[in-house]
C-alpha cells in the first residue's frame, strides 16, 4: 500500500512489466483539425506522465512502443516531426530520469538513426545506466520480426564460429539476443485506441502477456486509466498454459 496525493493505492499483485502501445496520436489529432505532429507532441506530454506515475506506484519495467520500423512509410513531414520530437524530449528529459533513478534503455536499430539523434539516444542510455529505479525501455525502429531475425543470426554466428552447438540453442539463449535480455517479460500489455492487435510488437515476449484495450486514445490517456488497467490485470486467473 502506498499514498501518492493523499490518495491511498493498494499494489500487492501489480504487475513488474507493463508494455503500452501508445496510439491514436494521429487520429486525436485530426479529431481537433491539428497537424499529426501536434498529436505526437501532447503524446509525448502524456507519455512523460505516465512514466512518471508508473515510478511512483512501483512499476519496474515500462516499455513503450514508440517507432516502428513499418512507421519509415509515413509522410517525410511526420517522421522528421517525429525525430526531432524524440531528440528534444531526450535533451530534456535525460537529468530528470537520473534525478528520479529511472534506467533508460532502448529496443530496435538506434543506429541507423539520424546521427544527432543516436548520439543523444546514447548520452541518455549511459547517464542513466547505473540507476535502480523503474526500467523505461523505448521501442523506436523497433520491429518484432527484426529483432528475433537478429537474435537469429547472431545465434547462427556463434554456432558458425564454434562456440554453441545447434543443440544447445534453448529458449533461454534467444533470450540472451534479443533487445530485453536480463528482463522480465511483460505481465500486461495496453492498448489505447480500442485496436485490437500487436502490430509486430514484442512477438517473442508477449506469448503470455496479459492484453487490455482502452478505447481512448492515447494523448487522452490518464494516471486512472492506468490504474483501472492494472485492476483488470489483477483480475484475471493467469495459467500459462496450465489449468
Amino acid at each position: 500500500m502506498i499514498e501518492i496525493q493523499g490518495r491511498k493505492i493498494d499494489t500487492d499483485g501489480f504487475p513488474a512489466h507493463i508494455a503500452i502501445i501508445m496510439d491514436g496520436n494521429r487520429r486525436w489529432a485530426k479529431a481537433k483539425n491539428m497537424l499529426p505532429s501536434l498529436g505526437h507532441k501532447e503524446g509525448a506530454n502524456t507519455l512523460e506522465k505516465i512514466l512518471h506515475f508508473s515510478n511512483k506506484i512501483g512499476i519496474k519495467h515500462l516499455t513503450v512502443y514508440a517507432f516502428s520500423t513499418e512507421n519509415w512509410k509515413r509522410t517525410e513531414e511526420e517522421v522528421g516531426a517525429i525525430m526531432t520530437l524524440l531528440s528534444n524530449y531526450l535533451t530534456d528529459f535525460s537529468k530528470r530520469a537520473d534525478d528520479e533513478n529511472i534506467r533508460v534503455k532502448f529496443l530496435g536499430n538506434i543506429g541507423a538513426l539520424p546521427g544527432n539523434l543516436h548520439r543523444r539516444i546514447l548520452d541518455v542510455i549511459e547517464r542513466t545506466k547505473n540507476n535502480t529505479g523503474l526500467t523505461f525501455n523505448i521501442a523506436f525502429n523497433y520491429g518484432g520480426r527484426a529483432e528475433i531475425t537478429q537474435a537469429v543470426k547472431q545465434i547462427a554466428e556463434e554456432v558458425k564460429a564454434g562456440n554453441l552447438k545447434p543443440e544447445d540453442i534453448s529458449e533461454a539463449v534467444i533470450e540472451d539476443h534479443l533487445y530485453t535480455k536480463g528482463q522480465p517479460d511483460p505481465d500486461l500489455l495496453i492498448r489505447t485506441s480500442g485496436e485490437l492487435r500487436t502490430s509486430n510488437f514484442l512477438p517473442w515476449q508477449l506469448v503470455y502477456s496479459e492484453f487490455v484495450v482502452s478505447p481512448k486514445m492515447w494523448p487522452e490517456f490518464e494516471e486512472e486509466d492506468l490504474l483501472e488497467a492494472i485492476e483488470t490485470y489483477k483480475q484475471r486467473n493467469r495459467k500459462f498454459g496450465g489449468k
